[in-house]
């Protein structure tokens, strides 16, 4: 049996090569390929989004993967709540949707346009509720730290129509809370209990003046000229009665000799 070399194969060395340079390439190939979703996923978790679901505006970010995003939250209190979703009441066909934005400055620019579209009727409202919400949305777009130029102009004079009307709404409640008091002062006065002289003295000293005020703040409210309130009467001097001695003098009556001790 013949059991010499097969000397016309390839050597072990040369097998053991090429093993060795096929596992080279493989390791670079794999490295590069991780390498490659490695960047992908990182240039996708730097990327932001705007997204309509469920009528609401969603602030999404991608994840830490070649694809894919999620909702932004920020661990921040006052960033979370200026990018959290976002009622759009209808307004559904926005711009800014299916961009991806790859700096926070554009996305806050972008945020800002949907915001000040849905503000500014409501802060230009005289309902109420419309006004709460739009006292919400400045106060979210306050928190906005990319804003151009422009839309800095645009938010100081939404937050100066917001003044306004917080003013009006401070100004009325300082009107009710007057009232109030006032009515409490009454309701202590009428009753026999231990303040009852404290509440009448406090009542006669101040119900003239807080009902004069609380005129004026409710037509300050209502945009009406201020009431006319009339002056108070000026007190007259009470003249004292004359001496009993000048009486008796100009009656002939000599003043009467006071009485001796008998000393």
């Amino acid at each position: 049996m013949d059991t010499a070399p097969d000397l016309k194969g390839p050597s072990f060395l040369s097998r053991l090569g090429r093993a060795f340079r096929n596992l080279v390439i493989f390791a670079v190939v794999v490295a590069a390929a991780t390498g490659g979703l490695y960047a992908a996923s990182l240039l996708n978790a730097r990327t932001w989004s705007l997204e309509v679901q469920g009528g609401q505006l969603i602030v999404t970010r991608g994840k830490m993967l070649p694809t894919g995003t999620e909702p932004f939250q920020p661990a921040d209190p006052l960033l979370a709540e200026a990018y959290a979703p976002l009622e759009l009441n209808g307004n559904t066909a926005l711009a800014v949707v299916g961009t991806r934005y790859e700096d926070r400055d554009e996305l806050d620019r972008a945020l800002f346009s949907v915001i000040e579209l849905l503000a500014k009727p409501r802060v230009a409202s005289d309902t109420k509720r419309d006004l709460d919400v739009g006292v919400g949305l400045v106060k979210r777009a306050e928190a906005l730290r990319g804003l151009s130029e422009q839309q800095r102009a645009s938010l100081k004079t939404l937050k100066a129509e917001v003044a306004y009307f917080l003013a009006k709404q401070r100004i009325d409640d300082a009107r009710k809370q007057l009232d109030e008091a006032l009515q409490q002062l009454k309701l202590a006065a009428d009753a026999d209990a231990r303040h009852k002289k404290d509440a009448t003295q406090m009542l006669l000293a101040v119900e003239p003046q807080v009902k004069a005020l609380s005129d004026t703040l409710r037509a300050a409210v209502q945009g009406l000229p201020p009431p006319v309130v009339a002056p108070a009467p000026v007190p007259q001097p009470v003249a004292s009665p004359p001496p009993v001695i000048a009486e008796a003098a100009d009656a002939g009556v000599a003043p009467a000799e006071p009485e001796s001790d008998g000393h």
